[in-house]
């Protein structure tokens, strides 16, 4: 499969197909499509199409990361694992103090320090999502069992 092949499966054909399975070459292609968009996307500086941008491609990199992860034998579900640990470290920094708390710009002094348990915490967080991360980035790298899996049958190059 090559780059404008993935990219028009994942986007037009698959778009929110969370059944069945993903080559490596369908997944990694269109990655790297999303990825190149949302450098180009950033590098406008509009922030609301960024937020435009990557609502309209969350679905469809999920999808094919979901298949992908199907292909390799393991539960599509995997993939939300780092995004659960993600919101969770999100809700925990939103209990960090503030370097603004006025949102003026003037103090940019911390207030109040952080608790033990909240830096200890915070950083417990950053480390399972680093942990995550790089087993889901093995597992999307393994190659696809060649046989038909509980997912399905192998997908076509």
């Amino acid at each position: 499969m090559n780059f404008q092949t993935s990219v028009k499966t994942c986007l037009t054909e698959k778009y929110a197909t969370f059944s069945g399975r993903a080559s490596r070459p369908e997944y990694w292609w269109f990655y790297l499509a999303v990825f190149i968009g949302a450098v180009i996307v950033t590098l406008t500086g509009v922030r609301m199409l960024y937020v435009v941008y990557v609502l309209a491609v969350i679905v469809p990199i999920t999808a094919a990361g979901w298949r992908r992860l199907q292909d390799t034998g393991r539960p599509g579900w995997y993939i939300l694992t780092f995004l659960a640990v993600a919101v969770v470290s999100l809700l925990v920094d939103r209990t960090l103090p503030d370097a603004d708390p006025f949102g003026d710009g003037a103090s940019g002094l911390v207030t109040e320090a952080p608790t033990a348990a909240q830096v200890l915490l915070a950083l417990g967080l950053s480390v399972l999502q680093l942990i995550i991360a790089l087993l889901l980035l093995w597992w999307l790298t393994r190659p696809s069992q060649p046989e038909t899996n509980a997912y399905g049958p192998p997908p076509t190059k």
